[in-house]
C-alpha cells in the first residue's frame, strides 16, 4: 500500500496565518525526503484554522521547492469553479512539473451559510457534479468544446473525493476514488460502498481497474498515551465546531488540558478521537494527520514512512 500525506494548512493559535502556509512548503520538502508517494493541499473557505483556499496556487509553490514526489489537490470543490477555469489551472502546473501533478475533485459546498453566499452557491441548487466531472476531464484530455491551454503530452490524473453518491460517479467515470469519515465505519468491518464501487467500476483510458485511497488521521509517538495526546488539538477543534460553527486554529496540548470541559464537549472529543480509525481494503493511504506541534508532526511522519504496509 503506497503512502501519501494531505496538509491542510492548519494554523495555530498566536501564528499568522502565512506561518501555516510556510509550515505546509517545509512538510511538503520533509515528505519528499522520506519518500512519501504523494502530498496533496486541501480547498477551504473563510475557515480560521485553515489557510489553504486555492490548492493551485499552493502547489505552484510546492512544485518550485520539491523535485520528484507527485503534488495534487485532496481536493477542488467543483461547484465552487468552472470547468474550463480548473483545467486550465491543473493543465499549467502540469506543464511545469511534468509528471507529478494529480486533480482530486469534490463536490462539497461551503461550510457555512454566509460562505455559500460568498461563493454564489445556493445549496438548493440542481447538482452538476457529475456534468462538471465529464467536462473538467474533457478539456484535461483535449476533447472539450474549446481547447484548454496549455497542451500538455499526458494530462495530470483525476481522482474522486467520494462520499456514497461520489462512488457511484467515479465508477461510472472510471475513476480513483479517495474516501474518508464516517463511511470507512467500525475497524473490522468491510465497507460495502467501496465493494459496490470495485463491483461498478468500468475501466476508462489510464485507469483498468479501481482504485481506492483511504484518507484519516495517522498519529504515531513513543506510545499509545501520547498519539492520543497529539491528536487532541484536532479533535479539540471539530468539537468547537460542532458547537460554535466555526473550525478553529489548533491550539497547544498544554492550552487545552488548562480549559474547563463541559460533560458535553468531554464526549465531543473522546468520539472525535476514538473515530480516529479505520480498516478497508485500500490501495493507498492519504494521512491527513494534523497537530499543534510541528515537531511532533514530522516524527510522525517519518515513522509512518517506515511502516512496511
Amino acid at each position: 500500500m503506497k503512502l501519501s500525506i494531505l496538509d491542510r494548512s492548519r494554523t495555530r493559535r498566536g501564528a499568522p496565518d502565512s506561518a501555516a502556509l510556510t509550515g505546509t512548503i517545509e512538510r511538503a520538502m520533509h515528505a519528499e525526503h522520506l519518500g512519501f508517494h504523494r502530498f496533496w493541499v486541501a480547498e477551504h473557505h473563510a475557515v480560521p484554522g485553515i489557510a489553504s483556499g486555492s490548492p493551485p496556487v499552493l502547489l505552484a509553490a510546492l512544485g518550485a521547492r520539491t523535485a520528484r514526489i507527485r503534488l495534487g489537490s485532496g481536493g477542488v470543490m467543483l461547484p465552487n469553479h468552472q470547468p474550463l477555469v480548473v483545467a486550465e489551472q491543473f493543465l499549467m502546473l502540469e506543464a511545469m512539473y511534468p509528471g507529478r501533478i494529480d486533480l482530486g475533485v469534490g463536490r462539497s459546498l461551503g461550510f457555512t451559510k454566509p460562505v455559500r453566499e460568498a461563493l454564489r452557491r445556493d445549496r438548493n441548487a440542481p447538482d452538476t457534479f457529475a456534468g462538471d466531472l465529464d467536462e473538467v476531464r474533457s478539456y484535461l484530455e483535449g476533447k472539450g468544446a474549446v481547447t484548454a491551454r496549455p497542451h500538455v503530452t499526458s494530462p495530470p490524473p483525476m481522482f474522486v473525493l467520494a462520499t456514497r453518491r461520489g462512488l457511484d460517479f467515479a465508477a461510472k467515470a472510471g475513476l480513483p476514488v479517495v474516501v474518508g469519515g464516517p463511511i470507512l465505519g467500525a475497524p473490522g468491518a468491510r465497507v460495502p460502498e467501496l465493494d459496490r464501487y470495485r463491483d461498478s467500476f468500468i475501466p476508462s483510458a489510464g485507469n483498468p481497474s479501481p482504485y481506492v485511497i483511504v484518507s484519516l488521521e495517522v498519529m504515531i509517538a513513543e506510545d499509545e498515551d501520547r498519539a492520543r495526546e497529539l491528536l487532541l488539538p484536532e479533535a479539540w477543534a471539530l468539537a468547537q465546531s460542532s458547537r460554535t460553527g466555526e473550525f478553529p486554529p489548533l491550539e497547544s496540548v498544554a492550552d487545552i488540558r488548562g480549559r474547563a470541559w463541559t460533560p458535553r464537549l468531554r464526549e465531543q472529543v473522546r468520539v472525535a478521537v476514538e473515530a480516529l480509525a479505520a480498516r478497508t481494503g485500500a490501495d493507498e493511504l492519504l494521512a491527513s494527520t494534523s497537530t499543534f506541534d510541528r515537531a511532533a508532526l514530522f516524527e510522525s511522519d517519518r515513522q509512518l514512512s517506515l511502516l512496511d504496509v
